[in-house]
């Protein structure tokens, strides 16, 4: 009898703690996801609030009829911007998740119709974070003679959460258009740089 109640208990805390394990690690994830949604966008205006132009960023060199011989790239204007957006999107993911996470005592329980019910409880997380950026160069047929040229900043923020129960990992893909512009004349099939942007930019802790 005694060896069943053991063995009945055992049982209950491994179900409670699976139950609670799969419950932070969920509740966790989707919370830092909008956590870093919303420290990269923020970011991102930040860095970009000087209406940053397609000229700032990029030169494009013409012969006699206008063709368009080579694209180069303002590196130092690039290198900027990947730094400070990068740099912003680090210090806003570690003063927005200081506080941790709310989850209601009903969740852990496991069953989605308690879910909602009883009271918040405060769980202490430790978000590493490491944030890369880099600049998207695309091309796009856009008449007679004319090439779209598109720019994106693409910010990759690869996030490790530790808990109490364990350590989830994720990573979340931000990418905006900075500017863009329709070039007019022959456009050659190869340009100055393969990629003029080349590897980005990357923060670590």
């Amino acid at each position: 009898m005694v060896a069943l109640v053991a063995f009945l208990l055992i049982g209950i805390v491994v179900l409670v703690q699976r139950n609670v394990t799969e419950v932070l690690k969920s509740v966790s994830e989707a919370s830092m996801r909008s956590i870093t949604t919303v420290a990269v966008n923020d970011a991102i205006y930040y860095t970009l609030s000087d209406h940053i132009r397609y000229e700032d960023l990029v030169s494009v060199e013409r012969d006699g009829e206008g063709n368009v011989l080579a694209i180069t790239s303002n590196s130092l204007q690039i290198n900027r911007i990947a730094r400070d957006t990068a740099y912003m999107s680090q210090q806003n993911l570690q003063s927005m998740s200081e506080g941790g996470i709310e989850i209601p005592l009903g969740a852990l329980t496991g069953v989605e119709a308690w879910a909602g019910f009883g009271p918040k409880i405060q769980i202490k997380i430790i978000p590493i974070s490491n944030v890369a950026c880099r600049f998207v160069s695309k091309f796009e047929t856009a008449g007679i003679n004319q090439t779209k040229h598109s720019i994106y900043l693409e910010i990759v923020a690869d996030i490790s959460i530790v808990m109490p129960s364990g350590t989830s990992n994720f990573a979340s893909l931000t990418e905006v258009l900075i500017c863009e512009s329709v070039l007019l004349g022959k456009v050659p099939d190869t340009y100055l740089q393969a990629d003029i942007f080349g590897d980005g930019y990357t923060l670590a802790p």
